[in-house]
């Protein structure tokens, strides 16, 4: 009758008429394009584990140079916004 078996999912083996897999994997396979030079994205590691990669990825000697980059432009940012506001900029400036 069905009450107590669950209903399976059908499969379909669907093959392309014209595709060549020439090793590069299945054209329905959906994938970001930058999944391969990320870190984080992979197993599901657990709120830590996120953490710890997202971690290694701040502390990894190639991307200090963007990172002082971003803290420049944050730091332009936030004294644009401080004169925008008239915020009194001269207690920065020693007398």
């Amino acid at each position: 009758m069905g009450i107590l078996k669950t209903r399976k999912n059908k499969k379909f083996d669907y093959q392309p008429r014209y595709f060549d897999d020439k090793g590069e994997g299945s054209p329905f396979q959906i994938e970001h394009k930058f999944d391969k030079f990320r870190s984080t994205v992979g197993p599901n590691n657990g709120l830590k584990g996120k953490f710890v990669n997202a971690w290694d990825d701040i502390r990894d000697p190639s991307s200090r140079a963007t990172n002082k980059i971003i803290l420049v432009v944050i730091a332009v940012l936030v004294l644009f916004f401080l004169y925008i506001i008239e915020f009194d900029l001269s207690i920065f400036l020693s007398k």
